[in-house]
């Protein structure tokens, strides 16, 4: 398995899978599943920001935190043929405290 390790305040994401079909049993293309926010568990978190006093500015996120960023946000990456997301901290819109570990 590939380690990766992001840098400063980058977060790895694992996107959540949409369903396929909608309640009714309609297959929902894949424009129509895509909404303007996006779900997904936090695999790693880079050190921080680098902040010009030379100290590291804290990370607000850990592994295992269920978080929401939006759509367009981040890089796409794969790593070992499994889709992630590499996003920066401050572009993730909240986190949920009912889902992963709590801060």
């Amino acid at each position: 398995m590939t380690v990766i390790r992001p840098l400063d305040n980058q977060v790895l994401i694992s996107a959540d899978e949409r369903e396929e079909k909608s309640k009714g049993g309609i297959i929902m293309p894949e424009t129509a599943k895509a909404g303007p926010t996006c779900s997904g568990v936090v695999k790693a978190v880079g050190p921080g920001l680098l902040l010009d006093s030379g100290e590291r500015a804290p990370m607000q996120l850990r592994p295992g935190d269920h978080v929401y960023y939006g759509k367009y946000n981040g890089a796409d990456i794969e790593i070992d043929r499994e889709p992630y997301k590499l996003v920066i901290e401050s572009d993730i819109l909240a986190r949920d405290a009912r889902k992963g570990e709590k801060a």
